[in-house]
């Protein structure tokens, strides 16, 4: 088992369908769970834990929301931004170089990467991208059905070939319960919750998964 923090994946199932996937695992703020919410999918403390948000700047955002036909899914406030620019008109991977550069890694004690993800409803590429205090990264990943390409923000802080996970969801449900529970997400410590969004013929379908 290892510990790699939060997490982004695009991938697309044994069906055709793609999906985007959120993670997030944590030693610190451990009582935090995903909730649909506005049309997005919101990372918030769980009851009894508000008080958690007043420790930390970093730990309730919005995880995911679309832009059009794309879905962005990140580890912070830079969620909105992202989807704001491709709503405009921006290309995805400009939309990512541009937010992730602006707004820079968070100036926490671990100086956590920002990662995010942006998958097409319909299509064949979808984006990675990442800031860490060492490096900015964005890059393209190819859609194959039965696989999910991923992301962290520790250990696997990188866009590698080898960061890629055996897929598979009939809904956004499950593909949010299999970013704990399968594949190569399975031995990944500290789970605490995750989120789906799931391709459908008119849009996205949203999942969530809390671990108790």
């Amino acid at each position: 088992m290892v510990y790699v923090g939060r997490i982004v994946a695009a991938g697309r199932t044994r069906a055709g369908r793609n999906a985007v996937l959120y993670r997030v695992s944590s030693r610190s703020f451990p009582n935090r769970e995903a909730v649909e919410t506005n049309g997005a999918i919101a990372i918030v403390p769980r009851e009894g834990s508000e008080a958690d948000g007043r420790r930390s700047p970093y730990i309730a955002y919005a995880a995911m929301r679309l832009a059009g036909d794309w879905c962005v899914a990140t580890n912070g406030s830079h969620t909105d931004s992202i989807a704001e620019k491709i709503a405009s008109g921006m290309a995805p991977r400009d939309a990512l170089a541009l937010v992730l550069q602006t707004l820079d890694y968070e100036k926490d004690e671990l100086n956590t990467p920002r990662i995010a993800a942006v998958l097409p409803r319909a299509g064949d590429t979808a984006w990675l991208g990442i800031v860490r205090d060492d490096a900015l990264v964005v890059t393209a990943v190819q859609l194959q059905a039965g696989a999910a390409h991923y992301l962290a923000t520790y250990e696997a802080n990188a866009v590698r070939a080898e960061q890629r996970s055996v897929f598979d969801a009939a809904s956004a449900h499950e593909a949010a319960r299999y970013a704990v529970e399968g594949g190569a997400f399975a031995g990944f410590e500290h789970p605490v919750a995750a989120a789906a969004a799931l391709a459908t013929d008119g849009g996205f379908e949203w999942g969530t998964y809390r671990v108790d």
